[in-house]
């Protein structure tokens, strides 16, 4: 291995260390080398060396944080985390040496030169000493790599503990934590977890019924363009039936989806003069869910159920609950330059806060998908979602996408591409085009959401107008969903046998705890939702 292989082997992302005061290689973006010095206490480095610009780093353990007290609250823990990645880079950078120099060494011995002046047995001798000591230098390497892997684990969790301030909801004294020493190892990272407050997150056993609260909401639940004249769309939302039609007045609406005298389905029927017509016995309503006519008996004053239901920006929207509805309607358009390539509709057989969960996830994508959007792409080694403290929005850290969480069940992303299926620089302002995505996961019962999906692009707008493109794109939305269905059913199920899916959340997670804790806060009445505005 050359010295160049191994540094770039063991490099980290830069994002971690942003106080840190290490060197970084030039020419690289966004990270840097970890290279090694010789010898424990690190007094063996030869200033004189080839390699010595390399690898001549100050030894931080004179920098060494003292705290007075046997306690340290979460800010001074931080300190410490990120001391240890000081550490651990300086400690590696001696082992990768020690193994070069040992090369060097190898070399020497077998120089032709030197050959002349000794026997094959010191020779022999020679080379087996230096190829123990080379092997045990080998395994200093990776116990180095284990360490940084170590110290980068407890650092992004303090991080997160600041950044979210985890401790509010928990006792003081369960987030004391002792200082640990500055060989960072698996067993101090293991006493941090153990110590440090862990936010609960409990989603597991059979899906309850729906908090009559989560339905003070504006919910989209159509697009425009898939409700005609003389058209019906059938929907069910929270568990109930409801059908949308245009009445007299070109206006949508939405009424129950029973009709009042035999309880048929009422999208079987018809739409005539902006009435919905039950096809058992001819019953006709408006769309406030009157009756107005009644073939072949006396009219009576019957009336159905009918939801607050508008129309804006290309969706038909509906409020279910029973609070007055809010005054405006969120926007969920595209960003300016931006036109709509496909909207899309699915109905899928998982609950929609565990669609959510995924959508909100974008850590799974070199695993899961790597038959479609994500073939080809590298796994990161460390994936953070960066985000205000009081925010349901931010960038992902090293991918160039934008994310929201659009209460109640919206989730917005914009990605920077070079070319279909392909990632490029570091963030979506970097990036010469970008996609535009929709998804909105309307929970039409415990176990089926309603999920709709609209693609927009900022270039080749010669793409709306080739036939049967909107196949294409629907054909390319099924199989990225596929891939994430059978993971999600087998989490639904295992969730329904008792199985938290929600047991260890990290870093990267950010959003979609964010998304859970709003909801628990939305069904325990909070005064204050988090995170920001609501609607």
């Amino acid at each position: 291995m050359t010295a160049f292989a191994t540094a770039a082997a063991l490099s980290l992302p830069f994002s971690l260390c942003r106080s840190s005061k290490l060197n970084c290689r030039k020419g690289v973006r966004g990270g840097f080398g970890v290279f090694a010095v010789l010898g424990e206490e690190g007094g063996l480095l030869d200033k004189k060396s080839t390699w010595g610009q390399l690898f001549d780093v100050e030894d931080p353990r004179s920098k060494m944080p003292q705290f007075k007290g046997k306690f340290l609250d979460v800010y001074q823990a931080l300190e410490v985390a990120r001391y240890d990645i000081h550490y651990c880079d300086w400690r590696a950078r001696q082992d990768l040496l020690t193994i070069m120099i040992l090369h060097e060494k190898v070399v020497e011995v077998l120089n032709p030169l030197a050959r002349d002046y000794k026997s094959i047995g010191t020779m022999k001798k020679e080379l087996a000493e230096l190829q123990n000591e080379l092997a045990q230098a080998h395994r200093e390497v990776h116990v180095s790599e284990a360490r940084v892997a170590t110290a980068l684990d407890k650092l992004a969790y303090m991080e997160e503990l600041v950044n979210d301030r985890l401790l509010q909801d928990r006792n003081p004294a369960e987030s004391d934590q002792e200082s640990p020493s500055p060989s960072t190892s698996t067993q101090s990272l293991d006493t941090v977890k153990r110590k440090s407050p862990q936010k609960n997150l409990n989603v597991s056993g059979p899906v309850q019924p729906y908090h009559p609260r989560l339905k003070n909401f504006w919910y989209p639940v159509a697009f425009s363009s898939d409700l005609k004249d003389g058209t019906m769309i059938p929907i069910d939302c929270f568990e109930e039936q409801w059908v949308i039609f245009c009445g007299k007045d070109g206006k949508p609406g939405c009424v129950r989806n029973t009709c009042a005298h035999r309880a048929c389905p009422l999208h079987l029927g018809s739409v005539n003069e902006g009435r919905i017509q039950c096809p058992y016995h001819g019953w006709e309503y408006s769309t406030d869910g009157k009756c107005e006519k009644m073939p072949s008996t006396r009219l009576v004053d019957v009336r159905i159920k009918s939801l607050p239901c508008f129309e804006q920006e290309g969706m038909i929207w509906i409020w279910p609950g029973s609070d007055p509805p809010a005054a405006s309607l969120p926007s969920l358009q595209p960003p300016p330059g931006f036109q709509v390539h496909a909207e899309i509709v699915m109905e899928l057989p998982v609950e929609h806060g565990l669609l959510l969960d995924n959508l909100l996830d974008l850590a799974h994508a070199p695993f899961t998908h790597t038959s479609t959007f994500a073939k080809g792409w590298t796994v990161p080694s460390l994936v953070k979602f960066l985000t205000p403290a009081s925010g349901l929005q931010g960038y992902w850290d090293p991918y160039p996408i934008d994310m929201e969480f659009r209460p109640p069940c919206m989730v917005l992303s914009t990605i920077g591409i070079s070319k279909p299926g392909k990632l490029e620089g570091q963030s979506t302002k970097e990036c010469a085009t970008h996609l535009h995505q929709l998804h909105v996961c309307l929970p039409s019962s415990r176990q089926k959401t309603r999920l709709l999906y609209r693609m927009s692009l900022d270039f080749a707008p010669v793409l709306k107008h080739i036939p049967f493109m909107h196949y294409l794109w629907r054909h390319f939305a099924e199989q990225v969903l596929n891939e994430d269905l059978r993971l999600v059913l087998g989490q639904q199920e295992r969730m329904i046998n008792g199985a938290n899916v929600w047991n260890w959340p990290v870093s990267y997670d950010k959003l979609g705890v964010r998304y859970r804790l709003w909801r628990d806060a939305v069904e325990k009445g909070a005064k204050q939702l988090p995170f920001g505005k609501s609607t």
